[in-house]
């Protein structure tokens, strides 16, 4: 895929490019289906027509039924929801006040939760394995009587560690507390199935998968007490108000149903490019460190950190110095670029600072060739090179 910056883009898990039949069906619809889904005119009937086709799309995808797939502005404002809601919701009816998450997920999870504490509710977290692992051993170790939600990613999206999810929601059930997993970087790319995972709370978001930013979902299982955390409308059956993006959601069940359609090839590829890049930069540099060594990961993801008593280099440098010529690759999560925080992931998956900020992760899609894999990895690799420690060299 080209542009006018870059020649190859390998940053697929911070967002993806707009397929091209998802752009059609957003620009037919803002310009045919303008009405308001709420109105009682012939406008809003057809909206609210579309709308719940749509929705149907969606929840079909996750195996859920429709009733329990709201529409969001994306998995932010989903997992948002699931822990904001559920931690009202609990502290008002039942008085529990604890929640527990792993110490891998997303900010969006993260700091939802540090902020759900200066509300004074209690939160722990899971540890994870060297590999980035979360064990279902740990979670029944920090349950308690008060414990109201447990939230666990299904797959990280800085290393692309799938998580024993399964696993984790048979501890859960036994406890009888619903489980919350975000599934951004999962849905299109590997099967997810709310029933088969055994989740209750899910959050999906439409521009991971080439469908606008902006829309999202969360998949709320029956009899799972949630409080709204916006106010002001009585949408999506008095759950999330607003006037809904009927256009934007269009694009999301199309881009969602295109890349159920394509889900096994696009894994087949991945996991080709994942192989040939990681053996060039192995072959070619010393001290490699794959962040994504696990045998159960996501092959469109690749972390690698350098051994830094090898290199004198961090992962900004070798950003800029890709991004100079021609490939663009991030130092991990998107929405934490530009931070000189070291990756909570990594550490805690017990790296140091200094490794963690050598890192770089590459990430594929469907616009990505062989071609294209082996240039960014000779690329990467002449950086790397030049930036040798004098007593390595």
């Amino acid at each position: 895929m080209n542009n006018s910056k870059h020649h190859i883009y390998l940053d697929y898990s911070a967002t993806t490019p707009l397929d091209d039949e998802v752009s059609e069906v957003i620009r037919m619809h803002l310009r045919d289906t303008f009405g308001n889904a709420s109105s009682i005119h012939s406008f809003g009937r057809t909206a609210k027509a579309l709308l719940e086709e749509n929705r149907e799309i969606i929840a079909r995808s996750i195996g859920a039924e429709t009733s329990e797939v709201f529409f969001t502005s994306g998995g932010t404002e989903s997992d948002n929801h699931a822990l904001i809601g559920r931690a009202l919701a609990q502290r008002r009816t039942s008085g529990k006040d604890h929640i527990i998450v792993s110490a891998i997920e997303h900010h969006a999870v993260l700091d939802c939760a540090e902020y759900l504490r200066t509300l004074g509710f209690r939160i722990s977290t899971i540890p994870v394995d060297q590999n980035g692992y979360v064990h279902p051993d740990e979670i029944e170790k920090l349950i308690t009587d008060s414990t109201c939600l447990i939230s666990v990613m299904h797959a990280n999206n800085e290393t692309g560690a799938i998580q024993p999810v399964k696993e984790i929601s048979a501890v859960t059930k036994k406890y009888g507390i619903p489980f919350h997993s975000d599934t951004v970087q999962t849905i299109g790319k590997i099967p997810v199935d709310v029933n088969d995972l055994g989740v209750d709370l899910l959050a999906v978001s439409a521009h991971k998968v080439y469908g606008p930013k902006g829309i999202g979902a969360i998949y709320i299982r029956k009899g799972t007490d949630l409080d709204p955390i916006l106010h002001g409308g009585a949408q999506e059956r008095n759950t999330r108000p607003g006037t809904e993006n009927v256009p934007l959601i269009a694009g999301f069940a199309k881009a969602v149903e295109r890349a159920e359609q394509n889900r096994d090839t696009l894994f087949t590829s991945a996991l080709q490019f994942r192989t040939e890049l990681l053996g060039i930069i192995t072959s070619s540099c010393k001290g490699v460190i794959n962040n994504s060594s696990g045998t159960q990961s996501l092959p469109h993801i690749l972390s690698i950190s350098l051994d830094p008593s090898f290199y004198e280099i961090e992962s900004e440098t070798l950003l800029f110095n890709m991004d100079l010529r021609g490939v663009a690759v991030s130092s991990g999560s998107a929405c934490t670029s530009g931070s000189v925080q070291p990756s909570h992931v990594l550490m805690a998956m017990g790296r140091d600072i200094k490794t963690t900020q050598t890192t770089v992760r590459f990430s594929f899609g469907k616009f990505t060739t062989i071609e294209e894999v082996k240039s960014a990895g000779n690329t990467y690799c002449s950086i790397v090179q030049s930036f040798l420690k004098p007593s390595i060299v």
